[in-house]
C-alpha cells in the first residue's frame, strides 16, 4: 500500500502545473477516492487539496525569485486565473506578495515534497476484529463541532452536558444490539482529517427500534465493520486509537474505509483519567 501511495505522490509532482484529480491518484494507488483522502489526511496530516496547493505554491515561489516569467505567466502555469487570485494566495503562504518577494528578495516557505515509509514502533499488537452487521439506525442527539486530534474538545463537552439527564436515559433505553450503550459518533467528515474541520458529532445508540420523532436518526445500512480495542488514559489513549487505525493498521491490511459514520464506544473510570474503548471504522475488502 505505501509503495502505490508513494507512486500516486510521483504522480502529484509530474502534474503539479496541471489539473490534479483525486480520482486518478486513487486509482494509482489501487484504491477507492474515499479512502484515499483519508489514508492522506491521516498519513500527511493535511488534506490533499492543501498539499497540492502548498507545493504549487512552493514551485511558484521559485518562479517569482528567478524573475525569468512575469507574475501573471506564473500565475497561469500554477493554476490560477487571475494575478490578484495568484497574489492572495501567495501571501497566505508565504507571508508577502510575489511583487514584493522578486523585489526584495524576501524569505519564503516551502512545501517539502513527501513520501510515505513504514516505521516500525514499539512491539505492541493492536486487537481487531471483523463484524458484518444488518442495518440499524443510529438514534439520539447530533451537533455540527470541529475536530480536535489532542486533548478534550470543548464544543463536544458543551452539547453532551447539555443534553438533559432524563434524555440521555431515553437514548440509552434505546441501545438493542452492538456497540451496546452510549456510543460517539463522528459522521460527514468529508474525507479531510485537519485540525478544525467539521463534523457531524452524534451523542446516541446503535439499535432497530422504531425512532421517536424528537430524536435525530442517521439510517446505516448494512456493511463490514472494523472493530478496535483500546484500554488506557482518557482521553489521549482513545484519539491515538484513531490516528493509529489510519497510519498501521490500514497500510498494513487488505481493507479500505469506506463511507459510513466512524463510532466509538467509551466507557471512562470514575476518576476520569482512564477509558476502555472500542471504535467501529465502516470498511471493505480491497478490491471490493
Amino acid at each position: 500500500m505505501l509503495e502505490r501511495l508513494n507512486q500516486a505522490m510521483e504522480h502529484i509532482e509530474a502534474h503539479l502545473d496541471r489539473p490534479i484529480e483525486a480520482a486518478e491518484l486513487a486509482r494509482i494507488a489501487v484504491t477507492s477516492e474515499y479512502h484515499f483522502r483519508r489514508m492522506f489526511s491521516a498519513l500527511a496530516g493535511i488534506p490533499l487539496s492543501e498539499y497540492v496547493r502548498r507545493r504549487r505554491l512552493t514551485m511558484a515561489g521559485a518562479d517569482v525569485v528567478a524573475g525569468e516569467r512575469t507574475l501573471l505567466d506564473i500565475a497561469v502555469r500554477w493554476g490560477y486565473g487571475s494575478a490578484e487570485a495568484f497574489a492572495r494566495a501567495f501571501r497566505a503562504m508565504h507571508g508577502v506578495g510575489p511583487g514584493e518577494a522578486r523585489r526584495t528578495g524576501a524569505a519564503l516557505r516551502a512545501q517539502p515534497r513527501m513520501s510515505f515509509r513504514l516505521t516500525v514502533e514499539g512491539s505492541s499488537s493492536m486487537r481487531y476484529r471483523i463484524v458484518r452487521k444488518e442495518s440499524f439506525s443510529l438514534v439520539g442527539r447530533r451537533a455540527r463541532v470541529p475536530l480536535v486530534h489532542e486533548g478534550m474538545n470543548p464544543a463536544i463537552v458543551e452539547f453532551v452536558q447539555g443534553i438533559a439527564p432524563a434524555v440521555r436515559e431515553r437514548i440509552e433505553a434505546l441501545s438493542d444490539q452492538e456497540p451496546a450503550g452510549i456510543v460517539n459518533v463522528s459522521d460527514g467528515l468529508a474525507g479531510n482529517r485537519a485540525e478544525g474541520t467539521e463534523l457531524d458529532y452524534w451523542y446516541g445508540v446503535v439499535t432497530g427500534a422504531e425512532v421517536p420523532a424528537d430524536l435525530d436518526a442517521l439510517p446505516v445500512p448494512a456493511g463490514t465493520w472494523a472493530v478496535f480495542e483500546t484500554s488506557g488514559a482518557f482521553p489521549e489513549a482513545v484519539q491515538y486509537l484513531w490516528r493509529d487505525v489510519f497510519t498501521q493498521w490500514f497500510p498494513a491490511n487488505p481493507y479500505r474505509s469506506r463511507p459510513g459514520p466512524e463510532i466509538s464506544r467509551t466507557r471512562v473510570s470514575a476518576d476520569g483519567g482512564h477509558a476502555d474503548a472500542e471504535l467501529w471504522i465502516p470498511v471493505e475488502p480491497v478490491g471490493g
